[in-house]
């Protein structure tokens, strides 16, 4: 019993290591949230332009700064850009130094690692430049003393006001507040970080895919358990547990039709715009057996589907007079979040291979106005442990009722709740909730009064597919399905605007009716997509176009396209790699790739006549399993990207002399940070020991 305790205690620690490995971030605010052009330019801090700083916050810190009375006019000056660091496009990154927040930026020591991020700027030993002016000199309420007292050898002082009577020399000084500037985070140097422009990634020469299943999916989650399963749910509402095969190893998708892992079938309503939309497993699966459906019902053929209707007095809207929507009335259809639990199928949640039918309890219920743009994907945060709930605008042309910028509605918006922290039924009918589910302590509510306490971000039309970067969790991409000209993939932040209905992507929209009122583009700041294609790139004849979001490429089965955005349009004939340049900058380029089927595919693919092009049908979904490698779910079956050598496309970082299953994997590129198969495998075989101590 000993070994199998230590087990355990080992399994944890490799669960929690995961997420240990630093993580660069692109730009963003101390507050998660984005850095906005300022339209009032700052008056003190010598950040205009896009800044995480507005004339309220550049109040504060002047007042900040006069309050620390420092008569060294050389210090004053250095203290100053200090101070107004908080207002750089990177000040999330500058104000942690090992993932806690600071109250001085990181200051850079003159040490700037070969694969460094930022300019020569970070050979600035800013660091030392500060002590030495500002050693000796008082300052009031000094923010040096109140960040790490107690650290390298310094005494816990808080009142004060000289450096040296904290920290013993420059060396204890900056070894406290000093850092390289490394791939993985910047420094500050006196002035607004850049990032070098160098090195930018070539597109891959061709994607190359093989088909694995012939079943039509809108959704695939990995299990936890880091092993070769997944679980894979189509529109009717059946949900399965499939086995995916060893890249190379000639293997197709098993997974039995006829045994789901759930079935939803009777209370799921199904047509072309109504299903399941999403699967989510909770973080802590494995010792809970938690387990969430996202899906739409129809309350006259379910009692338990009814559901306060989106169109309400809150937000300025009367359902009796909105007009029928494909024979139905309004919110006769509700999109609903419900929990599901494997405890009891099995003796440990890792053996499951059902879920029991009946729901945990609903985590959400809300009445739609029209038949369409609902999204409906939910996913956790890999970081925070929060869902995010995806919910498009309601549907009917343009979104005549605004309710996307409507700050009250929950239609347009993505939100964020805390299943884990369940309120009691008196609370929720006090707190006007929609479901099982608390607020989130940081949600951007608490600082914009005006927002619904469950969003996390507005302005969506209808969010097709999101994801987090395995790499770097802090980018969280979706694709916003467009209307009549551009198709669009969000950088989503905190409390981040993403234009519709005022914006179609980077241009001004002008709805075609608009009963519920519009808002001024001079009233907001949107965030503009950072990818994304015209319709007429894809379809010259028609202009349609519908964007289906994908991922950042992580595994190591084609490295020329690791660390690249794919995503790709519905109708299967246009897939792109997005490519981030200067890295970490935030700053895309779309780049339109081909794709083809492998010959040598274990299930043969079928092509577009007089064509390269695999027949996909309908690119639905993307999925991404344990080893990173990432999956097409389209209408004609489940597509895994292979390496390029299988289609003779040209990728000169494969190793083409190894076997896939039994050789050296390719590498990707140079320092890159992420979680191995080696890991994925040593966790696989660490959970199967444990299993046998259960037995």
């Amino acid at each position: 019993m000993g070994v199998c305790r230590n087990l355990s205690f080992l399994l944890l620690f490799l669960s929690l290591l995961q997420f240990l490995h630093h993580s660069s971030s692109h730009p963003l605010c101390i507050d998660s949230s984005a850095p906005l052009p300022q339209k009032v330019p700052l008056s003190f801090c010598s950040y205009n332009g896009t800044s995480c700083c507005n004339s309220t916050d550049d109040s504060q810190i002047k007042n900040q700064f006069k309050a620390m009375n420092i008569s060294d006019s050389s210090c004053a000056s250095l203290l100053k850009s200090i101070l107004c660091a908080r207002c750089d496009q990177f000040s999330a990154e500058l104000f942690r130094i090992n993932s806690r927040p600071q109250q001085v930026p990181v200051l850079c020591n003159s040490t700037v690692l070969p694969n460094s991020t930022q300019t020569s700027q970070a050979a600035n030993n800013y660091c030392s430049k500060l002590w030495t002016t500002c050693q000796n000199v008082s300052m009031v309420n000094s923010p040096f003393s109140a960040s790490v007292q107690g650290q390298a050898g310094g005494g816990v002082m808080s009142n004060s006001t000289k450096l040296t009577d904290i920290w013993k020399s420059q060396s204890d000084f900056c070894n406290a507040f000093g850092r390289a500037s490394d791939e993985n985070s910047v420094c500050f140097a006196g002035e607004p970080v850049n990032l070098n422009s160098t090195g930018t990634s070539i597109p891959p020469s061709g994607l190359c895919l093989e088909k694995i299943g012939n079943g039509s999916y809108l959704n695939m989650v990995a299990h936890p358990d880091g092993s070769n399963r997944a679980f894979f749910s189509n529109q009717p509402g059946m949900i399965w547990l499939a086995t995916i095969p060893k890249q190379g190893s000639g293997g197709v998708m098993q997974l039995d039709e006829a045994n789901p892992f759930l079935d939803l079938t009777d209370e799921v309503t199904f047509d072309t715009a109504f299903g399941m939309m999403g699967i989510a497993v909770h973080p802590n699966f494995l010792t809970n057996g938690r387990f969430f459906a996202s899906f739409n019902c129809d309350k006259t053929k379910w009692p338990a589907c009814g559901g306060r209707c989106a169109c309400n007095s809150d937000v300025n809207c009367d359902a009796s007079q909105l007009p029928p929507d494909s024979g139905s009335f309004p919110c006769q259809y509700q999109s609903v979040v419900a929990e599901f639990t494997v405890n009891g199928t099995a003796s440990q949640p890792s053996l499951a291979k059902t879920a029991q039918p009946s729901e945990v309890r609903r985590i959400f219920t809300m009445g739609l106005p029209f038949t369409a743009h609902h999204a409906g994907q939910i996913l956790f945060g890999p970081t925070d442990g929060y869902l995010y709930f995806m919910m498009g605008d309601g549907g009917n042309s343009g979104d005549p009722y605004n309710f996307s910028q409507n700050k009250k509605s929950l239609l347009g918006k993505i939100m964020r709740l805390d299943v884990d922290n369940i309120p009691s039924a008196a609370e929720i009918s006090q707190l006007s909730l929609w479901g099982n589910y608390s607020i989130p302590k940081d949600n951007p509510y608490t600082e914009d009064k005006e927002l619904q306490p469950e969003i996390w971000a507005l302005g969506f039309r209808n969010p097709w597919r999101c994801s987090f970067d395995s790499v770097r969790p802090s980018y969280f991409m979706c694709a916003d399905v467009g209307q009549d000209t551009y198709e669009e993939v969000d950088l989503v932040m905190k409390n981040g605007n993403y234009g519709w209905h005022v914006y179609e992507g980077p241009n001004l929209f002008n709805p075609p009716k608009s009963p519920g009122g519009n808002t001024s583009a001079k009233s907001m700041n949107p965030i503009f997509p950072v990818m994304g294609y015209n319709h007429s790139a894809v379809n010259k004849n028609e202009g349609s176009a519908s964007i289906t979001g994908g991922y950042f490429y992580r595994a190591e089965t084609d490295p020329c396209t690791y660390g690249m955005y794919l995503y790709a349009d519905l109708y299967a004939g246009a897939l792109w790699a997005g490519i981030e340049s200067p890295e970490n900058s935030g700053n895309f380029t779309s780049n339109l790739i081909p794709f083809t089927c492998a010959h040598d595919s274990p299930i043969s693919c079928t092509f577009v006549p007089g064509s390269t092009l695999p027949a996909l049908g309908y690119i639905y979904s993307f999925g991404e399993d344990n080893s990173k490698d990432v999956y097409i779910l389209a209408s004609s079956g489940v597509y895994r990207v292979v390496p390029p050598s299988r289609c003779k496309y040209t990728c000169s970082k494969e190793n083409t002399t190894a076997e896939v299953t039994t050789g050296p994997a390719p590498s990707p590129p140079s320092g890159a940070t992420k979680l191995t198969n080696p890991y994925v495998n040593l966790v696989s075989l660490l959970v199967s020991l444990w299993l046998l101590c259960l037995l």
